[in-house]
């Protein structure tokens, strides 16, 4: 039994010694921080990109077309490259200050990224709501913009929401290479703490086991929500 052994030491050595668990609890929290407000800020984004789009289509305005193209490419090339090749472009090309804060670097990285798959899924929840609502928004005296924000997008949302959820939950996986620029994620710091105890694997599993814990609590909330949801569309 002294394999057992060995591996008790191992990931007593990554736990407990010099109160190395706080270390994860810190970079949980980084984590958690990031995906949250990048996946705010993604949102807000895919909601620009996804009513550009759709509203171009049957558009007469002149800047709808170009602002329309300009979307297309955002989309094209954010969903077409590595997501750390896009982080290290905007921390090397635009966070250039040496008292840039790389959490805030994330967050946008993380940000421009989601946004361009959210606005995707914006865009098909939009598409999936009967032609007949935005007549009838106009037959009520709204305009274009009021027709979309008051009764297009809410129920475009309703139908998306399982999926903006999913979205949040691969961004918390995803926010694992933020730890290139230096921030202090839950990978950053199992790195970290494999470095003080010349044994790298078991805080990698460790870390691996809060991801896994993470994104299963998150699973079982959302599945809640649908379920939620599903029940008020029998009613």
């Amino acid at each position: 039994m002294e394999w057992l052994n060995t591996l008790y030491t191992s990931f007593y050595n990554a736990l407990i010694p010099e109160k190395r668990y706080l270390a994860y609890i810190s970079g949980v929290k980084i984590t958690l921080m990031v995906a949250l407000f990048a996946v705010f800020l993604g949102v807000l984004i895919g909601i620009l990109v996804a009513v550009v789009k759709v509203s171009a289509k049957n558009s007469k305005n002149p800047v709808m077309k170009p602002l329309a193209a300009f979307c297309n490419f955002y989309t094209t090339v954010i969903r077409g490259t590595p997501l750390i090749v896009q982080i290290m472009i905007i921390y090397n090309l635009i966070f250039t200050a040496r008292d840039s804060n790389e959490i805030i670097i994330g967050t946008v990285c993380f940000g421009i990224n989601s946004g361009a798959y959210v606005s995707e899924i914006i865009r098909a929840g939009i598409e999936s709501v009967a032609k007949g609502q935005t007549e009838a928004g106009r037959s009520l005296g709204f305009t274009h913009i009021q027709t979309m924000r008051y009764i297009i997008l809410p129920q475009a949302i309703k139908n998306i929401l399982p999926a903006l959820g999913n979205e949040f939950i691969v961004l918390v996986k995803e926010t694992s290479v933020i730890s290139v620029i230096a921030v202090n994620d839950l990978t950053k710091m199992a790195s970290f703490i494999g470095s003080r105890t010349w044994d790298i694997l078991p805080p990698y599993i460790i870390a691996a086991a809060i991801y896994l814990l993470i994104t299963m609590c998150l699973t079982s909330v959302l599945g809640y929500f649908e379920r939620r949801m599903s029940q008020g569309d029998h009613h």
